[in-house]
Protein backbone atom coordinates (compact mmCIF):
# COMPACT_ATOMS: atom_id res chain seq x y z
CA UNK A 1 0.00 0.00 0.00
CA UNK A 2 1.58 3.65 -1.19
CA UNK A 3 0.45 6.76 -1.54
CA UNK A 4 1.96 10.37 -2.67
CA UNK A 5 1.30 13.64 -1.95
CA UNK A 6 3.31 16.91 -2.42
CA UNK A 7 4.01 19.84 -0.17
CA UNK A 8 6.41 23.17 -0.59
CA UNK A 9 8.97 24.47 1.54
CA UNK A 10 11.24 27.39 1.63
CA UNK A 11 14.29 27.96 -0.57
CA UNK A 12 15.41 31.43 -0.53
CA UNK A 13 12.43 33.43 -2.10
CA UNK A 14 11.09 30.86 -3.66
CA UNK A 15 9.31 27.43 -2.20
CA UNK A 16 10.41 24.37 -3.51
CA UNK A 17 7.92 21.36 -4.44
CA UNK A 18 8.53 18.35 -2.44
CA UNK A 19 7.09 15.02 -3.18
CA UNK A 20 6.08 12.84 -0.28
CA UNK A 21 5.57 8.73 -0.66
CA UNK A 22 4.23 6.67 1.61
CA UNK A 23 4.57 3.22 1.91
CA UNK A 24 2.72 0.72 4.42
CA UNK A 25 3.56 -3.42 4.90
CA UNK A 26 3.41 -5.67 7.44
CA UNK A 27 5.94 -6.03 10.30
CA UNK A 28 6.97 -4.19 13.75
CA UNK A 29 4.80 -0.74 13.74
CA UNK A 30 7.44 1.74 12.92
CA UNK A 31 7.47 5.11 10.96
CA UNK A 32 10.70 6.03 9.09
CA UNK A 33 11.57 9.46 7.90
CA UNK A 34 13.95 9.47 4.66
CA UNK A 35 15.13 12.01 2.62
CA UNK A 36 17.31 14.15 4.52
CA UNK A 37 14.54 14.86 7.69
CA UNK A 38 16.23 17.58 9.65
CA UNK A 39 15.06 17.38 13.90
CA UNK A 40 12.19 19.11 13.34
CA UNK A 41 10.81 16.43 10.88
CA UNK A 42 12.07 13.88 12.55
CA UNK A 43 10.24 14.86 15.74
CA UNK A 44 6.88 15.16 13.76
CA UNK A 45 6.34 11.20 13.80
CA UNK A 46 5.23 11.48 17.38
CA UNK A 47 3.32 14.81 16.41
CA UNK A 48 1.47 12.49 13.59
CA UNK A 49 0.80 9.67 15.73
CA UNK A 50 -1.53 11.66 18.51
CA UNK A 51 -3.23 14.37 15.75
CA UNK A 52 -4.16 11.42 13.88
CA UNK A 53 -5.76 9.99 16.58
CA UNK A 54 -7.41 13.08 17.93
CA UNK A 55 -8.68 13.93 14.40
CA UNK A 56 -11.03 10.69 14.90
CA UNK A 57 -8.70 8.57 12.42
CA UNK A 58 -7.02 5.55 12.68
CA UNK A 59 -3.11 6.01 12.51
CA UNK A 60 -1.75 2.34 10.86
CA UNK A 61 0.21 -0.15 13.44
CA UNK A 62 2.23 -1.04 10.62
CA UNK A 63 5.95 -0.06 8.93
CA UNK A 64 5.68 2.92 7.70
CA UNK A 65 8.34 4.60 5.80
CA UNK A 66 8.34 8.03 4.30
CA UNK A 67 10.48 9.75 1.51
CA UNK A 68 10.85 12.97 0.77
CA UNK A 69 11.60 13.53 -2.19
CA UNK A 70 14.17 15.21 -3.46
CA UNK A 71 16.36 13.27 -0.91
CA UNK A 72 19.61 15.29 -1.71
CA UNK A 73 17.71 18.89 -0.55
CA UNK A 74 18.57 19.17 3.60
CA UNK A 75 14.14 19.64 5.00
CA UNK A 76 13.88 20.56 8.26
CA UNK A 77 10.41 22.20 8.23
CA UNK A 78 7.52 21.45 9.66
CA UNK A 79 4.97 22.53 7.26
CA UNK A 80 5.58 19.08 6.15
CA UNK A 81 3.07 18.08 8.82
CA UNK A 82 -0.33 17.99 6.97
CA UNK A 83 0.74 16.36 3.39
CA UNK A 84 2.61 13.27 5.56
CA UNK A 85 -0.39 13.17 7.74
CA UNK A 86 -2.67 12.99 4.46
CA UNK A 87 -0.31 10.24 2.59
CA UNK A 88 -0.45 7.99 5.66
CA UNK A 89 -4.09 8.02 6.03
CA UNK A 90 -4.25 7.82 2.00
CA UNK A 91 -2.39 4.78 1.95
CA UNK A 92 -4.10 3.65 4.66
CA UNK A 93 -7.21 3.81 2.87
CA UNK A 94 -8.99 6.09 5.11
CA UNK A 95 -9.07 9.11 2.41
CA UNK A 96 -10.75 7.50 -0.94
CA UNK A 97 -10.01 10.80 -3.16
CA UNK A 98 -6.98 11.02 -5.29
CA UNK A 99 -4.13 13.44 -3.66
CA UNK A 100 -1.85 13.95 -6.73
CA UNK A 101 -3.26 16.84 -7.90
CA UNK A 102 -3.16 18.38 -4.53
CA UNK A 103 -0.58 20.70 -2.06
CA UNK A 104 -0.83 20.09 1.35
CA UNK A 105 0.60 22.88 3.54
CA UNK A 106 0.85 23.21 7.38
CA UNK A 107 2.02 22.12 10.84
CA UNK A 108 0.11 19.93 13.26
CA UNK A 109 -1.11 20.32 16.92
CA UNK A 110 -1.59 17.01 18.70
CA UNK A 111 -4.94 17.89 19.14
CA UNK A 112 -4.82 17.92 14.94
CA UNK A 113 -5.15 21.44 14.85
CA UNK A 114 -3.37 23.06 12.02
CA UNK A 115 -1.14 25.72 12.78
CA UNK A 116 0.67 28.77 10.78
CA UNK A 117 3.91 28.51 9.10
CA UNK A 118 6.21 30.72 7.50
CA UNK A 119 6.80 32.43 4.19
CA UNK A 120 3.50 31.05 2.48
CA UNK A 121 3.36 34.08 0.05
CA UNK A 122 6.31 31.95 -1.76
CA UNK A 123 5.24 29.04 -1.24
CA UNK A 124 2.01 29.39 -3.30
CA UNK A 125 3.63 31.57 -5.91
CA UNK A 126 5.53 28.18 -6.88
CA UNK A 127 4.09 26.83 -10.04
CA UNK A 128 3.28 23.80 -8.89
CA UNK A 129 0.89 25.33 -6.74
CA UNK A 130 -0.74 27.83 -9.64
CA UNK A 131 -1.00 24.43 -11.89
CA UNK A 132 -2.65 22.03 -8.49
CA UNK A 133 -6.54 21.74 -8.39
CA UNK A 134 -6.15 22.11 -5.04
CA UNK A 135 -3.94 24.24 -2.39
CA UNK A 136 -4.77 23.57 1.32
CA UNK A 137 -3.30 26.08 4.12
CA UNK A 138 -3.76 26.89 7.50
CA UNK A 139 -6.49 29.01 8.20
CA UNK A 140 -4.53 31.81 9.87
CA UNK A 141 -2.11 32.02 6.54
CA UNK A 142 -5.31 33.55 4.66
CA UNK A 143 -4.79 36.89 5.10
CA UNK A 144 -1.15 37.15 3.80
CA UNK A 145 -2.71 34.05 0.97
CA UNK A 146 -4.96 35.98 -0.43
CA UNK A 147 -2.72 38.22 -1.87
CA UNK A 148 -1.59 36.02 -4.32
CA UNK A 149 -4.92 35.64 -6.12
CA UNK A 150 -5.35 31.67 -6.22
CA UNK A 151 -8.76 30.80 -6.12
CA UNK A 152 -7.79 27.08 -5.39
CA UNK A 153 -6.50 27.84 -1.88
CA UNK A 154 -8.36 25.96 0.80
CA UNK A 155 -8.16 27.40 4.17
CA UNK A 156 -8.10 24.21 6.84
CA UNK A 157 -8.41 24.72 10.63
CA UNK A 158 -7.64 21.13 11.74
CA UNK A 159 -6.92 17.79 10.59
CA UNK A 160 -10.23 16.36 10.56
CA UNK A 161 -11.57 19.21 8.59
CA UNK A 162 -9.31 18.46 5.70
CA UNK A 163 -10.55 14.89 6.49
CA UNK A 164 -13.91 15.31 5.97
CA UNK A 165 -13.68 17.45 2.95
CA UNK A 166 -11.50 14.78 0.96
CA UNK A 167 -14.44 12.14 2.17
CA UNK A 168 -16.79 14.60 0.49
CA UNK A 169 -19.20 14.59 3.84
CA UNK A 170 -18.26 18.55 4.35
CA UNK A 171 -16.33 20.21 1.90
CA UNK A 172 -14.27 23.28 2.56
CA UNK A 173 -15.37 26.50 0.67
CA UNK A 174 -12.14 28.10 -1.57
CA UNK A 175 -11.02 32.08 -0.90
CA UNK A 176 -13.39 33.84 -3.31
CA UNK A 177 -11.43 36.28 -5.79
CA UNK A 178 -13.13 39.01 -3.59
CA UNK A 179 -10.88 38.17 -0.86
CA UNK A 180 -7.92 39.66 -1.88
CA UNK A 181 -7.33 42.26 0.44
CA UNK A 182 -6.24 45.79 -1.06
CA UNK A 183 -2.20 47.08 -0.37
CA UNK A 184 -2.78 50.67 -1.07
CA UNK A 185 -2.80 52.02 2.63
CA UNK A 186 -1.59 55.31 3.61
CA UNK A 187 1.63 54.71 5.87
CA UNK A 188 1.24 55.03 9.63
CA UNK A 189 2.21 58.50 10.60
CA UNK A 190 4.31 58.55 13.83
CA UNK A 191 6.12 61.75 13.32
CA UNK A 192 4.53 64.48 11.35
CA UNK A 193 6.55 66.71 9.35
CA UNK A 194 4.95 70.17 10.92
CA UNK A 195 6.17 69.13 14.11
CA UNK A 196 9.93 69.16 13.60
CA UNK A 197 11.23 72.69 13.86
CA UNK A 198 13.28 74.60 11.76
CA UNK A 199 15.57 72.40 9.37
CA UNK A 200 14.19 73.42 6.48
CA UNK A 201 17.44 72.44 4.83
CA UNK A 202 16.99 68.54 5.88
CA UNK A 203 12.90 68.75 5.03
CA UNK A 204 14.09 69.93 1.27
CA UNK A 205 16.91 67.04 0.73
CA UNK A 206 14.72 64.21 2.68
CA UNK A 207 11.62 65.42 0.25
CA UNK A 208 14.69 64.69 -2.58
CA UNK A 209 15.43 61.45 -1.53
CA UNK A 210 11.82 60.47 -1.47
CA UNK A 211 10.70 61.53 -4.57
CA UNK A 212 13.93 59.99 -6.48
CA UNK A 213 14.30 57.12 -4.02
CA UNK A 214 17.91 58.57 -2.52
CA UNK A 215 19.98 57.27 -0.16
CA UNK A 216 20.80 60.37 2.33
CA UNK A 217 23.50 61.00 5.20
CA UNK A 218 22.74 63.29 8.06
CA UNK A 219 25.67 64.98 10.22
CA UNK A 220 25.52 66.98 13.28
CA UNK A 221 25.51 67.72 17.00
CA UNK A 222 23.32 65.52 19.15
CA UNK A 223 20.20 66.74 19.67
CA UNK A 224 19.41 68.61 16.72
CA UNK A 225 16.39 66.54 15.35
CA UNK A 226 18.46 63.67 13.17
CA UNK A 227 16.12 61.05 14.65
CA UNK A 228 13.10 62.45 14.36
CA UNK A 229 13.75 63.65 10.34
CA UNK A 230 14.34 59.70 9.79
CA UNK A 231 11.58 58.72 11.63
CA UNK A 232 9.74 61.25 9.66
CA UNK A 233 10.86 60.48 6.24
CA UNK A 234 9.22 57.58 6.24
CA UNK A 235 5.79 58.79 6.49
CA UNK A 236 6.39 60.92 3.31
CA UNK A 237 6.85 57.87 1.16
CA UNK A 238 4.38 56.94 -0.98
CA UNK A 239 1.76 53.89 -0.41
CA UNK A 240 3.20 50.63 -1.41
CA UNK A 241 1.62 49.09 -4.97
CA UNK A 242 -0.28 45.98 -4.79
CA UNK A 243 3.18 44.35 -6.27
CA UNK A 244 5.36 46.07 -3.69
CA UNK A 245 3.15 45.21 -0.57
CA UNK A 246 2.62 41.40 -1.68
CA UNK A 247 6.80 41.33 -2.45
CA UNK A 248 7.21 42.95 1.31
CA UNK A 249 4.60 40.74 2.71
CA UNK A 250 6.35 37.74 1.62
CA UNK A 251 9.89 38.52 2.83
CA UNK A 252 9.19 39.76 6.42
CA UNK A 253 6.84 36.00 6.12
CA UNK A 254 10.05 34.40 5.70
CA UNK A 255 11.52 35.55 9.52
CA UNK A 256 8.46 36.86 11.58
CA UNK A 257 5.95 34.85 13.22
CA UNK A 258 3.08 37.81 12.37
CA UNK A 259 1.21 35.28 9.98
CA UNK A 260 -1.55 37.52 9.78
CA UNK A 261 -0.36 40.84 8.92
CA UNK A 262 0.21 42.36 6.04
CA UNK A 263 3.14 45.15 4.71
CA UNK A 264 0.96 47.77 3.14
CA UNK A 265 3.13 50.84 4.28
CA UNK A 266 6.58 51.47 3.31
CA UNK A 267 8.61 49.08 5.99
CA UNK A 268 10.93 50.97 8.10
CA UNK A 269 13.70 49.05 9.78
CA UNK A 270 16.15 50.63 12.57
CA UNK A 271 19.12 48.32 13.25
CA UNK A 272 21.08 48.77 16.47
CA UNK A 273 24.46 49.38 16.16
CA UNK A 274 25.62 46.60 17.84
CA UNK A 275 24.23 44.58 15.50
CA UNK A 276 25.02 41.68 13.61
CA UNK A 277 26.81 41.42 10.27
CA UNK A 278 24.85 38.26 9.56
CA UNK A 279 21.12 40.20 11.39
CA UNK A 280 22.45 43.45 8.59
CA UNK A 281 23.07 41.65 5.77
CA UNK A 282 21.37 38.35 6.38
CA UNK A 283 22.07 34.62 6.51
CA UNK A 284 22.47 31.96 9.12
CA UNK A 285 21.52 28.25 8.81
CA UNK A 286 18.91 28.40 6.27
CA UNK A 287 19.87 31.55 4.82
CA UNK A 288 17.09 33.80 6.25
CA UNK A 289 16.87 37.91 4.67
CA UNK A 290 18.68 40.28 7.11
CA UNK A 291 17.45 43.60 8.06
CA UNK A 292 18.35 45.14 4.39
CA UNK A 293 16.33 42.91 2.57
CA UNK A 294 13.13 43.74 4.82
CA UNK A 295 13.86 47.04 4.41
CA UNK A 296 13.11 46.47 0.84
CA UNK A 297 10.48 48.93 -0.86
CA UNK A 298 11.19 51.20 2.47
CA UNK A 299 13.81 52.55 4.66
CA UNK A 300 16.92 51.68 6.60
CA UNK A 301 17.60 53.89 9.29
CA UNK A 302 21.38 53.17 10.44
CA UNK A 303 21.36 55.89 14.05
CA UNK A 304 24.81 56.84 14.06
CA UNK A 305 26.13 54.85 10.99
CA UNK A 306 29.74 54.88 12.55
CA UNK A 307 29.07 53.60 15.55
CA UNK A 308 28.10 50.22 13.25
CA UNK A 309 30.87 47.26 12.47
CA UNK A 310 33.32 48.15 10.19
CA UNK A 311 32.17 45.03 7.97
CA UNK A 312 28.79 45.51 8.20
CA UNK A 313 28.75 49.10 6.98
CA UNK A 314 31.37 47.91 3.76
CA UNK A 315 28.73 44.93 3.02
CA UNK A 316 25.97 47.41 2.03
CA UNK A 317 27.95 48.55 -1.13
CA UNK A 318 26.08 46.18 -3.21
CA UNK A 319 22.72 46.40 -2.01
CA UNK A 320 23.23 50.33 -2.38
CA UNK A 321 24.59 50.18 -6.02
CA UNK A 322 22.40 47.15 -7.15
CA UNK A 323 19.92 46.52 -5.17
CA UNK A 324 19.99 43.59 -3.92
CA UNK A 325 22.02 41.25 -1.66
CA UNK A 326 23.66 37.67 -3.06
CA UNK A 327 24.70 35.56 -0.10
CA UNK A 328 27.03 32.44 -0.42
CA UNK A 329 27.57 29.76 1.12
CA UNK A 330 29.27 26.42 0.99
CA UNK A 331 25.63 24.50 0.06
CA UNK A 332 23.63 27.81 -1.71
CA UNK A 333 23.89 31.02 -3.13
CA UNK A 334 20.69 32.73 -2.73
CA UNK A 335 20.05 36.64 -4.00
CA UNK A 336 17.19 38.72 -2.36
CA UNK A 337 16.25 42.32 -3.30
CA UNK A 338 17.59 44.85 -1.24
CA UNK A 339 16.18 48.06 -2.84
CA UNK A 340 15.89 50.64 0.03
CA UNK A 341 16.06 54.34 1.37
CA UNK A 342 19.18 54.84 3.26
CA UNK A 343 18.55 57.02 5.26
CA UNK A 344 21.83 57.66 8.25
CA UNK A 345 23.21 59.82 11.27
CA UNK A 346 25.88 60.58 12.29
CA UNK A 347 27.68 62.67 14.73
CA UNK A 348 31.14 64.95 13.59
CA UNK A 349 32.94 63.41 16.51
CA UNK A 350 32.90 61.16 19.71
CA UNK A 351 31.20 63.78 21.73
CA UNK A 352 29.69 64.89 18.77
CA UNK A 353 30.22 68.86 19.25
CA UNK A 354 33.20 69.67 16.50
CA UNK A 355 32.39 72.49 14.88
CA UNK A 356 29.60 73.37 17.66
CA UNK A 357 28.03 75.92 19.85
CA UNK A 358 29.45 73.43 22.58
CA UNK A 359 32.98 73.04 22.99
CA UNK A 360 34.64 69.73 21.42
CA UNK A 361 36.59 67.05 24.02
CA UNK A 362 37.99 64.98 21.16
CA UNK A 363 41.70 65.23 20.33
CA UNK A 364 42.34 65.71 16.31
CA UNK A 365 43.13 61.76 16.32
CA UNK A 366 40.03 60.94 17.60
CA UNK A 367 37.43 63.53 15.17
CA UNK A 368 39.93 61.91 12.05
CA UNK A 369 40.06 58.10 13.07
CA UNK A 370 35.75 58.75 13.93
CA UNK A 371 35.09 60.34 10.50
CA UNK A 372 37.25 57.92 8.59
CA UNK A 373 34.86 54.87 9.90
CA UNK A 374 32.85 55.68 6.79
CA UNK A 375 34.74 55.07 3.93
CA UNK A 376 34.95 56.85 0.68
CA UNK A 377 32.96 54.40 -1.27
CA UNK A 378 30.45 53.99 1.03
CA UNK A 379 30.22 58.01 0.94
CA UNK A 380 30.26 58.49 -2.64
CA UNK A 381 27.10 55.99 -2.80
CA UNK A 382 25.01 58.44 -0.77
CA UNK A 383 23.19 61.32 -3.11
CA UNK A 384 22.64 63.48 0.17
CA UNK A 385 25.12 64.78 2.60
CA UNK A 386 23.64 67.33 4.71
CA UNK A 387 24.47 69.32 7.82
CA UNK A 388 21.91 69.30 10.55
CA UNK A 389 22.43 72.53 12.82
CA UNK A 390 21.25 73.77 16.43
CA UNK A 391 17.85 74.41 16.99
CA UNK A 392 16.71 77.72 18.06
CA UNK A 393 15.30 77.36 21.88
CA UNK A 394 12.82 79.86 21.60
CA UNK A 395 11.29 77.93 18.21
CA UNK A 396 10.59 75.23 19.92
CA UNK A 397 7.27 76.00 21.78
CA UNK A 398 6.17 77.78 18.85
CA UNK A 399 3.56 76.91 15.67
CA UNK A 400 5.28 75.76 12.90
CA UNK A 401 5.38 76.98 9.26
CA UNK A 402 6.48 73.42 7.66
CA UNK A 403 4.09 71.62 5.59
CA UNK A 404 2.12 68.36 6.94
CA UNK A 405 3.44 64.68 6.04
CA UNK A 406 -0.24 64.23 3.86
CA UNK A 407 0.74 67.67 1.71
CA UNK A 408 4.51 66.46 1.46
CA UNK A 409 3.62 62.85 0.60
CA UNK A 410 1.21 64.50 -2.65
CA UNK A 411 4.28 66.21 -3.72
CA UNK A 412 5.87 63.39 -3.74
CA UNK A 413 3.59 61.17 -5.76
CA UNK A 414 3.15 63.46 -8.09
CA UNK A 415 6.73 63.73 -9.11
CA UNK A 416 6.97 59.76 -9.19
CA UNK A 417 3.93 60.03 -11.31
CA UNK A 418 6.23 62.10 -13.74
CA UNK A 419 9.36 59.34 -13.85
CA UNK A 420 6.41 56.48 -14.10
CA UNK A 421 5.25 58.13 -17.43
CA UNK A 422 8.61 58.99 -18.59
CA UNK A 423 11.13 55.79 -17.65
CA UNK A 424 8.49 53.00 -16.77
CA UNK A 425 8.22 51.67 -12.90
CA UNK A 426 12.00 52.58 -12.53
CA UNK A 427 12.84 55.98 -9.94
CA UNK A 428 15.64 57.85 -10.63
CA UNK A 429 18.30 56.75 -8.16
CA UNK A 430 17.76 53.43 -9.95
CA UNK A 431 18.35 54.50 -13.90
CA UNK A 432 20.92 52.68 -15.71
CA UNK A 433 24.07 54.91 -17.47
CA UNK A 434 21.79 54.49 -20.79
CA UNK A 435 18.79 55.64 -19.71
CA UNK A 436 19.97 58.61 -17.91
CA UNK A 437 21.91 59.47 -21.31
CA UNK A 438 18.08 59.67 -22.37
CA UNK A 439 16.30 60.98 -19.87
CA UNK A 440 18.24 63.17 -17.88
CA UNK A 441 20.37 65.39 -20.47
CA UNK A 442 21.03 69.03 -18.73
CA UNK A 443 20.43 72.37 -20.70
CA UNK A 444 23.96 73.63 -22.18
CA UNK A 445 23.86 75.89 -18.75
CA UNK A 446 23.37 72.49 -16.74
CA UNK A 447 26.31 70.58 -18.61
CA UNK A 448 29.05 73.33 -18.57
CA UNK A 449 28.24 73.94 -14.46
CA UNK A 450 28.57 69.97 -14.25
CA UNK A 451 31.75 69.22 -15.85
CA UNK A 452 32.98 72.83 -13.68
CA UNK A 453 32.43 71.10 -10.83
CA UNK A 454 33.20 67.59 -11.52
CA UNK A 455 36.83 69.32 -12.29
CA UNK A 456 37.15 71.45 -9.39
CA UNK A 457 35.39 68.53 -6.79
CA UNK A 458 37.26 65.77 -8.65
CA UNK A 459 34.32 63.72 -8.38
CA UNK A 460 34.42 60.11 -9.34
CA UNK A 461 32.68 58.96 -12.31
CA UNK A 462 29.77 57.56 -10.19
CA UNK A 463 29.75 61.05 -8.29
CA UNK A 464 29.03 62.11 -11.44
CA UNK A 465 26.42 60.23 -12.60
CA UNK A 466 24.91 60.53 -9.06
CA UNK A 467 24.68 64.17 -9.45
CA UNK A 468 23.14 63.82 -12.66
CA UNK A 469 20.32 61.52 -11.46
CA UNK A 470 19.56 63.73 -8.09
CA UNK A 471 18.89 66.75 -10.40
CA UNK A 472 17.24 64.55 -12.65
CA UNK A 473 14.65 64.50 -9.16
CA UNK A 474 14.77 67.80 -8.24
CA UNK A 475 13.95 68.68 -11.70
CA UNK A 476 11.12 66.48 -11.45
CA UNK A 477 10.03 68.14 -7.95
CA UNK A 478 9.86 71.61 -10.45
CA UNK A 479 7.96 70.17 -12.91
CA UNK A 480 10.31 70.50 -15.00
CA UNK A 481 10.86 68.50 -18.44
CA UNK A 482 14.39 69.37 -18.87
CA UNK A 483 17.03 69.80 -16.13
CA UNK A 484 18.38 73.52 -15.56
CA UNK A 485 21.53 74.89 -14.41
CA UNK A 486 19.80 75.38 -10.94
CA UNK A 487 18.48 71.99 -10.74
CA UNK A 488 22.86 70.83 -11.52
CA UNK A 489 23.70 73.59 -8.46
CA UNK A 490 21.10 72.25 -6.09
CA UNK A 491 22.29 68.53 -6.53
CA UNK A 492 25.54 69.97 -6.41
CA UNK A 493 25.51 71.37 -2.65
CA UNK A 494 24.76 67.90 -1.93
CA UNK A 495 28.14 66.01 -2.15
CA UNK A 496 29.82 65.38 1.15
CA UNK A 497 31.82 68.15 2.05
CA UNK A 498 35.43 67.63 4.08
CA UNK A 499 36.04 68.10 7.45
CA UNK A 500 38.70 65.91 8.27
CA UNK A 501 41.43 68.22 10.56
Amino acid sequence: MASHTKSIVDYGLEGITIDIECHLSNGLPTVTIVGLAGKALDESKERLRVAIASSGATFPRKKIIINLAPAELPKDAVSLDLAIAAAILKADGQIPAKLTDSIFIGELGLDGDVRPVRGIIGKLLNKQCRAATAVFIPKDNVAQASLTGLETIYPVSSLQELINHLAGSALIQPIEPSAVQSANAASPLSIDMSEIHEQDAAKRALIIAAAGGHNVLMSGPPGTGKSMLAKAFVGILPPLTREQALESTHLHSLVTRTYGAIQQSPPLRTPHHTASDVALIGGGHNLRPGEITLAHNGVLFLDEMPEFHRYAIESLRQPLEDGTITIARAQQSITFPAKFCLVATSNPCPCGYYNSSRACTCTASQIHNYQKKLSGPILDRIDLHITVGNVHHESLLQKTDTKSTPAIQKQIISARKLQTERQGAILNSSLSNKLLKQFAQPDAGGLELLNTAAKQLDLSARSYMRCLKLARTIADLDESAHIRKEHIAEALQYRPKTTLL
